[in-house]
């Protein structure tokens, strides 16, 4: 392969056990084959992942740089250095698209001050996967990511969620921990009101996808039991 312009290239992956040809461009396969440094969330999974790719790449002459909650963020700078070498780095998320609700963008937002060329690449996102299926507002729309864990915080930010909705006609979206996923849902369906619409989209783009829309007043009544699987949920008028 010929050598790839040096940036700093956004790797987005599968949401899950979805094969790559269904998810991701022939372009991103080639990209990857031209990069040797990759910043990472977690090293196992990203080494998987390029096996998957291809299963003739050496991953042992590739250099990883962990990249989450517990790195400090004054080694994000040396994770760079590639760059002020004319080599290309790659980020690569444990699911979907890197920067979005990921660490990743700590690394992004260093480039950026530093003049790096950025170019993400296109692959899934289940935020506007879901945001497109769910049928709600996607002109205007807001991801909170995670809502509080305590209960008395959690309703709070329901109550003040479902506010935005009807004042400012905004789809309101976000996620929870999959083994979270029910104790999130009884919370909405007993806090929301029985007009607002609910949107729960779950294992995106995998073989049990699932992506339903109904008034919470229905969902009262369907009584919904989730597998501990990545999910989002979404909100609107």
């Amino acid at each position: 392969m010929e050598t790839i312009e040096p940036a700093l290239y956004l790797i987005p992956v599968t949401l899950g056990e979805t094969p790559l040809q269904q998810v991701l461009p022939e372009y991103n396969l080639e990209i990857i084959h031209g990069i040797r440094h990759f910043i990472v969330e977690e090293i196992r999974t990203a080494r998987r992942f390029l096996k998957q790719v291809d299963k003739a790449i050496d991953i042992d002459t590739l250099t990883f740089y962990t990249l989450n909650e517990h790195t400090d963020s004054k080694e994000i700078e040396s994770y760079l250095l590639p760059l002020a070498n004319k080599e290309p780095v790659g980020i690569i998320s444990e699911a979907g698209c890197p920067a979005i609700a990921d660490p990743g963008a700590d690394a992004v937002c260093l480039a950026q001050a530093k003049g790096y060329r950025i170019i993400p690449l296109v692959g899934p996102s289940s935020i506007l996967l879901s945001l497109m299926a769910s049928g709600f507002n996607g002109q205007s729309f807001a991801f909170n990511g995670y809502l509080p864990i305590e209960e008395n915080k959690r309703i709070s930010a329901i109550k003040e969620l479902e506010q935005k909705v009807y004042n400012c006609g905004q789809t309101q979206i976000f996620i929870e921990a999959p083994y979270r996923n029910n104790n999130l849902t009884a919370s909405l369906l007993k806090n929301l009101r029985p007009g607002t619409k609910l949107c729960i989209a779950t294992d995106i783009t995998c073989q049990d996808q699932s992506i339903k829309t109904h008034y919470v007043s229905e969902w009262r009544q369907i009584k919904p039991e989730l597998p501990k699987v990545p999910a989002i949920f979404l909100i609107y008028r």
